[in-house]
């Protein structure tokens, strides 16, 4: 439902993954005192107008916990402007993904990225994982910057986009199966609480899972 109009959305896995009720400000997204991680993620040069969406294009039940005021920064009209990571450290559906992605050191990799598709878990997903596994994924930055990465696409897809492709490639080369449509898409196992966030660098999607690598 990719008009419906709501007011709104929207980073330990990585350093939070929404992708979480992150309700930090941008200044404090981009600065982390987590111990830096040997891996990286790669650079993505795709054009920025690619799989790009309007705040009037979201849709899902989730949207409605987003922040109405459009003068706060975690309302949709408040991440359009700002990179992905800082955006989502605003967005209050967000704040254990946030957490992640600080722990992780990928605040500054996000950011600069071109054009990619966050698919990030809500805080109620982290929170399934239960307290003990979140500390312990947090005290492994590179085990943990690998979970993230799996949720994120090299490649900036809107929700008609994912639909079509049907699988995506996440940024470790794994694939992501994309199911249904509208308020029924799912990703892998994860339902899509809200899709079609955008953001300076990125197309959100926040799910109700952590998606966990093959691998992993």
């Amino acid at each position: 439902m990719r008009n419906s109009k709501l007011a709104l959305v929207g980073t330990a896995l990585v350093a939070s993954l929404a992708l979480t009720a992150c309700g930090g400000s941008g200044d404090t997204a981009s600065t982390s005192s987590a111990p830096a991680a040997s891996s990286s993620m790669p650079m993505t040069q795709m054009s920025s107008a690619d799989g790009a969406t309007k705040t009037t294009d979201v849709f899902g039940p989730g949207c409605a916990s987003v922040p109405q005021d459009p003068s706060n920064k975690g309302s949709l009209e408040g991440m359009v402007t700002d990179p992905v990571a800082t955006a989502a450290s605003n967005n209050p559906l967000l704040t254990k993904l946030v957490t992640a992605v600080k722990a992780a050191n990928l605040v500054d990799t996000l950011n600069a990225q071109t054009a990619i598709t966050v698919f990030a878990p809500a805080d109620p997903a982290f929170e399934a994982l239960g307290e003990a596994k979140f500390q312990e994924l947090a005290s492994k930055p590179e085990e943990l910057a690998k979970v993230l990465q799996y949720h994120v696409v090299g490649k900036r897809y809107d929700a008609e986009g994912l639909e079509a492709a049907g699988t995506v490639k996440a940024l470790t080369g794994e694939e992501l199966k994309v199911t249904g449509s509208g308020e029924s898409m799912m990703v892998n196992d994860a339902k899509v609480l809200c899709g079609n966030i955008p953001t300076k660098n990125a197309t959100v999607f926040v799910i109700d899972t952590v998606l966990t690598p093959p691998a992993a």
